[in-house]
């Protein structure tokens, strides 16, 4: 009897396991997605990061959780109004929440939070600021 309960268990478990890399499969299928932790509140000592997926999506970019099952983004940043204020390295405890690589800038963005820092590989981050750089012909940047 306490076999078939640990079955189960491990079978949803799986089940879990296998609906969330079909969830990541269908997100990055389009592409122009990276690996990108978010903080949308000043936290103190390094906390409040949370692990994602970033989208490019047009004049948008989506951010999706990773260890979600939601097939909506979490956050959403317009191009248009995201201006980069400040770019570091991680400080204190964020060395061990963010990725090995990560540089961490801080935006404003005109339409949303205010401020939110988003945390991603130097790669990553010379293709984010060139798209934020670029703008179709015909659409004004603020």
């Amino acid at each position: 009897m306490a076999l078939d309960g640990l079955a189960v268990l491990v079978v949803v478990a799986l089940l879990g396991l296998a609906l969330l890399f079909v969830r990541r499969r269908v997100i990055t299928r389009r592409g122009g997605t990276f690996d990108c932790s978010i903080r949308l509140r000043e936290a103190q000592h390094g906390k409040g990061w949370v692990l994602g997926i970033g989208r490019y999506a047009g004049e948008r970019l989506e951010w999706y959780r990773v260890f979600s099952f939601a097939m909506r983004p979490k956050c959403v940043l317009g191009r248009r109004h995201l201006q980069v204020v400040e770019r570091r390295s991680p400080r204190g405890p964020e060395v061990f929440a963010l990725l090995a690589d990560a540089v961490v800038v801080r935006c404003l963005d005109g339409e949303g939070p205010g401020s939110v820092e988003l945390a991603m590989g130097q790669d990553t981050l010379t293709g984010f600021l060139a798209w934020l750089e670029s703008s179709p012909p015909g659409i004004p940047t603020a």
